[in-house]
């Protein structure tokens, strides 16, 4: 950044070009296509991490591997890459039929839209999730599906619930049921001690997978973190561009506001190495260097822009932080596979507990019932300790009629009644409302 003031404080301003490294450029005549514009990770002080997946992406060559939320910016990448280790069969499930167009046209260079390979479902429809993982009977299935937009779900937990928490854990049914051998929740930075919705419903997710770790009689089953990816749909550099593009100020919440960034083909490197190199129940995150002032890149774009442009500063929305963290306060920064990569267990939590909230609530409830469950004690030890764990199994998300108007005794109440049914098992399985 330094650099690219002194270049513009020239008069007139000089442009500031990058050059292949040295080492690569010895011995050999420098070509005009050495030089290159600034990239998004030289702006932002990020150098993209290139990995050996080769070695260690065996578990995917010969495999049937599915991807749910095929479409996005996450699944999409993780697709393409996928493509290139030659599975036996690469399933893209999404919702939206226009995201499974834009892919396959992407990995096949046509668009026909006639393969069984793409399938329109949504993970909210578990009898839908059961026939598909049925059908496909996936070895490896990457789950990149949920609504991520903190603002949004700030205002509508009860979708939250739905798809992240809800919708996870119906993945996750269909994927025992046929004995996935490698399970990898993507997740974000904001489950590391969250304090928004977002935050709240992917930290649940996180402990919901935990719990099929634990409890998966096969396979192996993880989480992966990262922050914010640079090209994504709705990255704050596409929100910049279009902004200088009309010439209108950029915004941004506060002068101090900081965010992690990683480039999307890392991020989907470390997807793919979650399932080579993860534990069971562990969440993955990648040392993302340090964290980039937001109002930094911004004045960056502007001056690149030649504009004479405002900032303007709107303040945190509810649920922000000034500052993301990476891991959560009872985690440790344990990087025993990869000098990049830390792995931290994660407390499992019963699907029983998550199915016990009321999406029928108020707003405020709904938001509070989250954070408690993020808080709350592993229900497998309270379940064993009862004898009550045999009482629990693929169909509990579905069939325990749990409900309760007061968040604080949820888990609590999910806990009493997974007890009581130890006693008789029968009982866990009555009229139930069907999350």
């Amino acid at each position: 950044h330094k650099l690219l003031e002194q270049a513009e404080m020239c008069e007139p301003p000089l442009k500031v070009k990058v050059l292949s490294p040295l080492s690569s450029l010895l011995g050999e005549k420098l070509q005009t296509s050495d030089i290159k514009d600034l990239s998004e990770e030289d702006l932002l002080g990020r150098r993209k991490i290139d990995t050996d997946l080769s070695s260690i992406a065996g578990y995917i060559t010969g495999k049937r591997v599915l991807v749910t939320g095929a479409g996005g910016s996450i699944g999409s990448e993780l697709c393409r890459q996928l493509h290139h280790f030659k599975p036996e069969r690469l399933v893209m499930l999404d919702r939206d039929e226009s995201a499974l167009h834009s892919v396959q046209l992407s990995i096949e260079t046509r668009a026909l839209l006639d393969t069984p390979d793409l399938v329109l479902a949504d993970i909210r429809d578990a009898s839908r999730i059961r026939s598909v993982f049925a059908e496909v009977r996936p070895q490896v299935v990457f789950h990149a599906a949920a609504l991520k937009h903190l603002t949004l779900l700030e205002a509508n937990p009860a979708e939250a619930i739905k798809s992240n928490v809800w919708g996870t854990q119906t993945v996750l049914d269909a994927a025992q049921a046929v004995g996935v051998e490698t399970f990898v929740n993507v997740s974000t930075d904001k489950a590391a001690s969250p304090q928004c919705v977002l935050g709240y419903s992917k930290r649940v997710a996180e402990r919901l997978t935990a719990h099929a770790a634990a409890t998966a009689p096969v396979g192996t089953y993880v989480s992966v973190r990262f922050g914010n990816v640079l090209g994504s749909r709705g990255s704050v550099l596409t929100t910049f561009r279009k902004q200088i593009a009309e010439g209108v100020p950029l915004t941004v919440t506060d002068p101090n506001v900081t965010r992690f960034f990683m480039l999307i083909e890392e991020a989907v490197q470390l997807v793919i190495q979650a399932g080579a190199v993860g534990q069971p129940g562990e969440v993955l995150v990648l040392d993302m260097g340090e964290p980039v002032r937001i109002a930094d890149v911004a004045q960056t774009l502007i001056r690149r822009s030649g504009r004479q442009l405002d900032i303007e500063y709107t303040g945190l929305r509810p649920g922000e932080k000034l500052h993301e963290d990476l891991l959560g306060a009872e985690e440790h920064d344990s990087r025993p596979s990869h000098p990049l990569i830390t792995q931290a267990h994660v407390p499992p939590l019963a699907p029983v507990a998550a199915a016990a909230v009321n999406v029928e609530g108020e707003r405020p409830v709904l938001i509070e019932e989250l954070a408690q469950l993020c808080l709350a004690p592993s229900l497998s030890a309270v379940l064993f300790h009862h004898g009550a764990a045999g009482a629990i199994g693929p169909r509990s998300i579905s069939s325990l009629p749990l409900r309760t108007t007061d968040p604080k005794q949820s888990v609590s109440a999910a806990v009493e009644l997974v007890v009581a049914g130890s006693e008789s098992p029968d009982s866990l399985h009555g009229t139930a409302h069907t999350p």
